[in-house]
């Protein structure tokens, strides 16, 4: 009969595995980064995540098993005070010296190297002017700070309705995944003055399903949780379609999309309802949201489908979008 409790005896091959797995781990708890350093821990002492979790709630400590899936991956790191008073408590469980976690989250590790597959990004503080709101959202979310996706396609449909307002956008993406583990992806979006965040819709059209959706009702923003039909892993691609109902905020004058990372082809479509025909239509970029436009090019709707459209083969990173005149 094997004793009970959370590890047992081993022997032969595996007593040689432990003990590689242990010098690995004495190397990793001295040089980072964080995330193997916990990984390797966790797998010397045979924790499985679920049994971690129930030690820290017994210590009085909520911490989800998806967060801690997500610190052993380098896709999020621990910063909030309760988030290290966490992984205080993980040396314990885990039998490491006093520190030995904590250290390594100012120490190296803390950034993502060269050669680490994930591409430099900007934060929605830098892309959009409702980036706190944004970030305020996803705080609680307990998702990884970069997403782990970058776009290799996107084609984007918006639909203005017949009192000019912003009534729908429809989207189809072709992603790719810097990091294992990736399952969802965020859609912002950000109404137009007036917007009643309550009555916008999110609806999941191809290979995803909606999860969590969090609205900013002063900001007029919503942001919606993605949930792929796989797990990728680094490398992956994956295509999916999701779509927005919204027509609740005041005339629009633009479309802008922001995006955290450069590359990858992006097409944008407005249409326009026959009651509200635009008398000028120009493409534009920025490099942030109190930056001047760039780039101006007029576009000319074309005739029974009324509609612009841009395509930029390789995005960079910033915004691109449509502005239009009324008048």
């Amino acid at each position: 009969m094997r004793p009970t409790g959370d590890q047992a005896p081993t022997t032969g091959a595996a007593g040689t595995a432990d003990t590689t797995n242990a010098a690995e781990l004495h190397r990793l708890l001295r040089e980072g980064p964080f995330h193997l350093a916990l990984r390797t821990a966790l797998a010397v002492r045979g924790l499985p995540l679920h049994r971690v979790q129930h030690r820290l709630a017994a210590r009085g400590i909520k911490l989800g098993v998806t967060s801690l899936s997500y610190w052993q991956q380098g896709a999020r790191r621990p910063r909030h005070p309760e988030s290290l008073r966490a992984v205080a408590a993980l040396e314990q469980i885990l039998e490491l010296p006093g520190g030995a976690l904590l250290r390594l989250l100012t120490g190296p590790g803390r950034a993502a190297g060269p050669g680490s597959g994930r591409p430099a990004a900007r934060s929605y503080r830098a892309l959009i002017s409702v980036g706190a709101a944004v970030e305020q959202l996803l705080d609680g979310m307990e998702l990884p700070a970069d997403g782990g996706l970058h776009s290799v396609g996107h084609h984007e449909r918006v639909g203005i309705g017949p009192d000019g307002e912003l009534r729908t956008r429809e989207s189809q993406q072709i992603v790719r995944a810097h990091r294992d583990g990736v399952d969802r992806y965020l859609a912002v979006h950000h109404g137009d003055p007036g917007c009643d965040t309550d009555r916008v819709r999110v609806a999941a059209y191809e290979n995803c399903r909606t999860g969590r959706i969090r609205r900013h009702r002063e900001a007029g923003v919503v942001v919606a949780e993605l949930l792929f039909d796989a797990r990728l892993r680094r490398g992956d691609t994956y295509v999916f379609g999701y779509g927005i109902e919204d027509g609740t905020g005041a005339r629009s004058t633009e479309y802008v999309r922001g995006f955290s990372y450069a590359g990858g082809q992006y097409m944008l479509q407005v249409r326009f309802d026959e009651a509200a025909l635009p008398v000028r239509c120009r493409r534009f970029a920025r490099t942030g949201p109190q930056a001047a436009r760039t780039g101006l090019a007029d576009l000319t709707p074309s005739g029974r489908h009324r509609a612009v459209h841009l395509v930029e083969d390789g995005v960079r990173r910033g915004l691109l979008g449509i502005a239009w005149d009324w008048e």
